[in-house]
């Protein structure tokens, strides 16, 4: 009969001692830290490798920033803008520290680099299990391609993940971290909503809500009225009403689809603002119906997250992270415009999830599927754009095929997160009946 010290050296033991091994390694900071340098420096190779295709709205925002700088002449301040004032700071900050085209480009990387640096330090310190949601975050980022960090988005994604992660112990923190990012590019705000339609009692609701978004507010207003952009600095959401329905968008699936059999669905270039928008009354009547079905959607997903935390206040932590992922799924489904950099949006909640979750069936049942389709919806996405664009442009089956099936997830997981907000809710109701 076998000993103990012969049991301890079974294969079956000496399997699970060498996976406990690997885990610790993978898991530890110099692993975490070297799989963020290779994923970056993949991602910063592939954005030279595409050139214009990545680092053309770099190029836009040098050209704002620089003619500014030169002639006085700002966006906000002297004219309307497509993004909202606060976008001004992130891009000066390479025109200051470079005087050329290509140096402002690579600072505009290294600055999204360090702030998803930043990310990553509180997103590994997140409990119970930040580090497995930093590999998870990493293959995200690289599963999406380089698109994301040639464009605001690069530097929005690691600001809503931190206001996330941070939520719970430090709401006003996250609430003025949200605020900030809505005032660079509209998305973050759907995390403010979120911690808004979350937040329980009028104390709490003034000191964590009103308080830090007025705060921040407050700052930009200011300062626009100082430099006097008064006038423009709320344009932001007249410039996207002028916009049409742009080819990647959810909405224009059954058009770009139709394209395989009927060719007077035409897709066209506009030169005003740089992108591929659909033809057509029938294009144009989808365009409009989005300006109304987006507002009110995030609306009724705010009222429905109220509605659960106030039925299960001790799910809220569940509640804010599926209601932002939904807030932000709506602001990518119900959005005429479908800028493939959208997408990097999608990523910070499943991995806040992940990092704050616990090891229960619930929680895995959750955000399992949803992880996986997130993987699957970004890399779907980089094989749209920038790998088969042309090839999607020009209505070719593969890529037209692509593009529907990642716009099909994305409703998918959508429906999702709002099926899961009113399961959470419900079952309280379910389980008093049943008492």
């Amino acid at each position: 009969m076998p000993s103990a010290s012969d049991m301890s050296t079974t294969p079956k033991a000496v399997g699970k001692d060498i996976l406990r091994s690997a885990t610790r390694v993978l898991l530890s900071w110099p692993a975490l830290w070297i799989g963020f340098v290779l994923a970056h420096a993949w991602i910063i190779l592939q954005a030279w490798v595409f050139g214009q295709q990545i680092l053309g709205d770099v190029g836009l925002y040098e050209w704002w920033v620089r003619n500014g700088m030169a002639v006085g002449w700002w966006p906000v301040f002297g004219y309307d803008w497509v993004y909202p004032l606060g976008a001004l700071a992130p891009m000066a900050v390479p025109a200051l520290l470079t005087e050329s085209t290509d140096g402002y480009s690579w600072v505009w990387m290294g600055l999204v680099t360090v702030s998803n640096a930043v990310a990553v330090l509180v997103l590994g310190r997140a409990r119970p299990r930040g580090r497995v949601a930093v590999w998870f975050w990493l293959a995200f980022l690289v599963a999406l391609g380089p698109i994301w960090i040639g464009r605001l988005d690069g530097l929005l994604a690691p600001l809503i993940l931190v206001a996330l992660v941070v939520a719970a112990k430090r709401p006003a923190l996250a609430m003025t971290l949200a605020t900030i990012g809505a005032w660079i590019k509209i998305a973050p705000g759907a995390v403010a909503l979120a911690l808004a339609a979350t937040t329980s009692g009028a104390k709490a609701f003034l000191r964590n809500v009103v308080l830090p978004g007025a705060a921040v507010s407050a700052v930009v207003v200011g300062v626009a009225f100082a430099g006097g952009g008064q006038d423009n600095v709320l344009d932001v959401f007249g410039e996207q009403g002028d916009r049409q329905l742009q080819v990647e968008a959810v909405g224009a699936t059954p058009f770009t689809v139709a394209r395989l059999w009927d060719p007077s669905i035409q897709v066209e270039y506009d030169k005003v603002i740089y992108t591929y928008e659909v033809q057509g009354a029938g294009a144009d009547a989808v365009a409009q119906a989005l300006d109304v079905a987006l507002p009110v959607a995030a609306v009724l997903i705010a009222a429905l997250m109220w509605w659960a935390a106030r039925r299960r206040p001790e799910r809220v932590g569940d509640i804010l992270l599926i209601g932002a992922a939904a807030e932000l799924l709506a602001l990518i489904v119900f959005n005429k415009v479908g800028s493939p950099q959208f997408i990097a949006w999608i990523g910070p909640p499943v991995a806040a999830a992940i990092a704050l979750g616990t090891r229960s069936q619930g929680t895995r049942r959750t955000w399992f599927l949803p992880a996986l389709g997130t993987l699957v919806v970004a890399r779907l996405t980089m094989e749209i754009y920038p790998l088969r664009y042309g090839e999607f442009l020009g209505g070719w089956p593969l890529a037209t095929s692509i593009g529907a099936l990642r716009n099909a997830l994305l409703v998918a997981l959508l429906v999702g997160a709002i099926v899961r907000l009113v399961q959470i809710a419900w079952a309280r109701q379910t389980v008093s009946r049943a008492g």
